[in-house]
């Protein structure tokens, strides 16, 4: 009977140990999955992209002289992306030179990022553009299978913000319109710190 009583609470025991381990992870996927999240405050920037719900499509990609290529093909680096048309407007000279100087401040950790441009359309890219941005990754991709895998805020285009892509090719974060570079930058170093991958 003793005995009995001995087990009984030993298990109990194991029980309530076992709950006070597992509560604070059971919690975090409630705050997170049950949309809880904004309440209880956040530290990132960018707002975080969950890639469940953006897989990436075919983009019927190609390099600039044509050749089929696709996102897949910088696989195992973390990918900074901008979008728009081959015409580099002053917004994309901006943008440009924006991701040139957010991947310089990650210091030793810089060369686990790639700089991608997906140009939407086929209009012939400025020479001097190019130099000025040497090491830019660019692709031509379909503008409508681009629309359906990069979200948006309201009232913005895709053009006016950067994403970010991990290493397996998952969409991660969308950053502003017109952000600040220190809070991106800090995103970006979070993210990097985070994984141990690319």
């Amino acid at each position: 009977m003793e005995n009995t009583k001995q087990k009984s609470s030993g298990r109990w025991k194991l029980f309530a140990v076992l709950a006070v381990c597992a509560a604070p992870l059971i919690m975090s996927y409630v705050i997170y999955y049950g949309g809880f999240a904004e309440s209880f405050g956040r530290t990132n920037y960018g707002a975080i992209l969950d890639p469940r719900q953006h897989e990436t499509p075919d983009l019927k990609a190609s390099t600039l002289d044509g050749k089929p290529s696709g996102i897949d093909a910088f696989k195992g680096k973390w990918l900074m992306v901008r979008t728009g048309p081959g015409e580099c407007d002053a917004a994309c000279k901006k943008q440009m030179f924006a991701m040139r100087q957010l991947r310089l401040m990650q210091g030793k950790e810089m060369d686990r990022i790639e700089r991608v441009w997906l140009v939407t359309d086929a209009a012939p890219l400025d020479t001097m553009v190019l130099r000025e941005y040497d090491g830019v990754r660019i692709l031509r991709v379909d503008p409508q299978a681009l629309e359906k895998w990069l979200p948006v805020e309201q009232g913005s285009q895709m053009r006016d913000h950067l994403y970010m892509i991990d290493p397996l090719g998952n969409l991660m974060m969308r950053f502003p319109k017109d952000p600040e570079p220190a809070k991106v930058k800090k995103d970006i170093g979070k993210l990097l710190k985070a994984s141990a991958i690319g």
